[in-house]
Protein backbone atom coordinates (compact mmCIF):
# COMPACT_ATOMS: atom_id res chain seq x y z
CA UNK A 1 0.00 0.00 0.00
CA UNK A 2 1.46 3.38 -0.98
CA UNK A 3 1.51 6.45 1.22
CA UNK A 4 -1.36 8.87 0.92
CA UNK A 5 -0.57 11.64 -1.55
CA UNK A 6 -2.50 14.86 -1.75
CA UNK A 7 -2.86 18.51 -0.84
CA UNK A 8 -3.23 19.00 2.90
CA UNK A 9 -3.81 21.93 5.22
CA UNK A 10 -2.07 21.98 8.56
CA UNK A 11 -5.23 21.14 10.48
CA UNK A 12 -4.36 22.48 13.93
CA UNK A 13 -2.94 25.73 15.21
CA UNK A 14 0.20 26.80 17.01
CA UNK A 15 0.89 26.40 20.71
CA UNK A 16 1.93 29.67 22.36
CA UNK A 17 0.93 32.25 24.90
CA UNK A 18 1.99 35.74 25.94
CA UNK A 19 4.99 34.33 27.85
CA UNK A 20 6.53 32.28 25.00
CA UNK A 21 10.26 33.02 24.73
CA UNK A 22 11.30 30.67 21.96
CA UNK A 23 9.57 29.37 18.86
CA UNK A 24 10.32 25.92 17.49
CA UNK A 25 9.22 25.32 13.89
CA UNK A 26 8.78 21.93 12.33
CA UNK A 27 8.10 21.56 8.63
CA UNK A 28 4.58 20.13 8.23
CA UNK A 29 2.64 17.59 10.33
CA UNK A 30 3.29 13.96 9.52
CA UNK A 31 0.38 11.69 8.70
CA UNK A 32 0.50 10.45 12.31
CA UNK A 33 0.42 14.02 13.65
CA UNK A 34 -2.47 14.92 11.36
CA UNK A 35 -4.33 11.86 12.66
CA UNK A 36 -3.92 12.87 16.33
CA UNK A 37 -4.19 16.59 15.56
CA UNK A 38 -1.02 17.51 17.44
CA UNK A 39 2.69 17.89 16.91
CA UNK A 40 5.14 15.00 16.66
CA UNK A 41 2.50 12.30 16.84
CA UNK A 42 4.63 9.57 15.28
CA UNK A 43 5.64 7.24 18.13
CA UNK A 44 9.26 7.07 16.92
CA UNK A 45 9.74 10.82 16.52
CA UNK A 46 12.22 11.86 19.18
CA UNK A 47 10.96 15.42 19.71
CA UNK A 48 9.11 14.76 22.97
CA UNK A 49 11.80 12.49 24.46
CA UNK A 50 14.52 15.05 23.61
CA UNK A 51 12.51 17.92 25.09
CA UNK A 52 11.71 15.94 28.25
CA UNK A 53 15.37 14.98 28.70
CA UNK A 54 16.60 18.56 28.22
CA UNK A 55 14.01 20.00 30.59
CA UNK A 56 14.47 17.16 33.09
CA UNK A 57 10.77 16.31 33.23
CA UNK A 58 8.79 13.10 32.76
CA UNK A 59 7.96 12.23 29.17
CA UNK A 60 4.55 13.74 28.38
CA UNK A 61 2.16 11.15 26.97
CA UNK A 62 -1.01 13.07 26.15
CA UNK A 63 -1.69 16.12 24.03
CA UNK A 64 -2.71 18.01 27.17
CA UNK A 65 0.54 17.09 28.95
CA UNK A 66 2.56 18.10 25.90
CA UNK A 67 0.77 21.44 25.56
CA UNK A 68 1.20 22.10 29.29
CA UNK A 69 4.92 21.28 29.09
CA UNK A 70 5.45 23.72 26.23
CA UNK A 71 3.56 26.57 27.84
CA UNK A 72 5.02 26.04 31.32
CA UNK A 73 8.53 26.30 29.82
CA UNK A 74 7.70 29.29 27.58
CA UNK A 75 8.06 27.35 24.32
CA UNK A 76 5.93 28.16 21.29
CA UNK A 77 5.54 25.39 18.71
CA UNK A 78 4.30 25.54 15.15
CA UNK A 79 5.29 24.50 11.66
CA UNK A 80 6.79 26.55 8.85
CA UNK A 81 4.23 25.25 6.32
CA UNK A 82 0.49 25.90 6.52
CA UNK A 83 -0.47 23.76 3.52
CA UNK A 84 1.25 21.79 0.79
CA UNK A 85 1.22 18.81 -1.53
CA UNK A 86 2.84 15.88 0.26
CA UNK A 87 3.08 12.12 0.02
CA UNK A 88 2.50 10.53 3.42
CA UNK A 89 4.96 12.04 5.87
CA UNK A 90 7.91 12.56 3.55
CA UNK A 91 9.38 16.05 3.85
CA UNK A 92 11.25 15.31 0.64
CA UNK A 93 7.95 15.03 -1.24
CA UNK A 94 6.62 18.45 -0.15
CA UNK A 95 5.65 20.67 -3.07
CA UNK A 96 3.66 23.91 -3.43
CA UNK A 97 4.27 24.91 0.17
CA UNK A 98 2.31 27.83 1.61
CA UNK A 99 4.11 29.23 4.68
CA UNK A 100 2.46 29.90 8.01
CA UNK A 101 1.96 33.49 9.15
CA UNK A 102 4.28 33.79 12.14
CA UNK A 103 3.09 37.31 12.98
CA UNK A 104 0.30 35.66 14.95
CA UNK A 105 2.84 34.45 17.50
CA UNK A 106 5.50 37.14 17.19
CA UNK A 107 3.03 39.96 17.82
CA UNK A 108 1.65 38.25 20.94
CA UNK A 109 4.79 36.91 22.64
CA UNK A 110 8.31 38.11 23.47
CA UNK A 111 10.02 35.47 21.32
CA UNK A 112 13.81 35.73 21.74
CA UNK A 113 14.85 33.00 19.35
CA UNK A 114 13.48 30.83 16.56
CA UNK A 115 14.66 27.25 16.07
CA UNK A 116 13.96 25.02 13.10
CA UNK A 117 13.62 21.25 13.38
CA UNK A 118 15.45 19.94 10.31
CA UNK A 119 16.28 21.05 6.80
CA UNK A 120 12.85 21.61 5.25
CA UNK A 121 11.62 23.89 8.05
CA UNK A 122 14.93 25.76 7.83
CA UNK A 123 14.63 26.26 4.07
CA UNK A 124 10.98 27.34 4.18
CA UNK A 125 11.65 29.73 7.05
CA UNK A 126 14.67 31.26 5.30
CA UNK A 127 12.80 31.75 2.02
CA UNK A 128 9.42 33.00 3.21
CA UNK A 129 9.47 34.01 6.86
CA UNK A 130 12.94 35.40 7.60
CA UNK A 131 12.41 38.39 5.26
CA UNK A 132 9.31 39.28 7.29
CA UNK A 133 10.58 38.55 10.79
CA UNK A 134 14.21 39.62 10.50
CA UNK A 135 15.06 36.95 13.08
CA UNK A 136 17.72 34.46 12.00
CA UNK A 137 16.67 30.92 12.90
CA UNK A 138 18.95 28.36 14.52
CA UNK A 139 18.83 25.09 12.59
CA UNK A 140 18.61 22.02 14.77
CA UNK A 141 18.92 18.43 13.54
CA UNK A 142 15.64 16.74 12.75
CA UNK A 143 14.08 14.61 15.47
CA UNK A 144 12.36 12.51 12.78
CA UNK A 145 12.91 8.76 12.85
CA UNK A 146 14.14 9.19 9.27
CA UNK A 147 17.20 11.00 10.69
CA UNK A 148 18.78 7.76 11.90
CA UNK A 149 22.31 9.18 11.63
CA UNK A 150 21.70 11.16 14.82
CA UNK A 151 21.62 9.17 18.06
CA UNK A 152 19.38 10.29 20.90
CA UNK A 153 22.36 11.57 22.90
CA UNK A 154 23.71 13.48 19.92
CA UNK A 155 20.29 15.06 19.32
CA UNK A 156 20.07 16.10 22.97
CA UNK A 157 23.50 17.71 22.80
CA UNK A 158 22.55 19.74 19.71
CA UNK A 159 19.08 20.62 20.98
CA UNK A 160 20.53 21.85 24.32
CA UNK A 161 21.02 25.14 22.45
CA UNK A 162 17.35 26.00 23.13
CA UNK A 163 18.07 26.21 26.86
CA UNK A 164 20.14 29.37 26.36
CA UNK A 165 17.03 31.34 25.40
CA UNK A 166 14.52 29.95 27.88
Amino acid sequence: MSAERGHFSHGFGPVYDAASRILILGSFPSAASRAVQFYYGHPRNRFWPVLAALLDVPLPDTTEQRRDLLLSRHIALWDAIEECDVEGSSDGSIRNAVPTDLSRILSAAPVRAIFTNGGVSTAVYAKYQLPLTGIAAVRLPSTSPANAAWSFDRLCAAWARILEDL
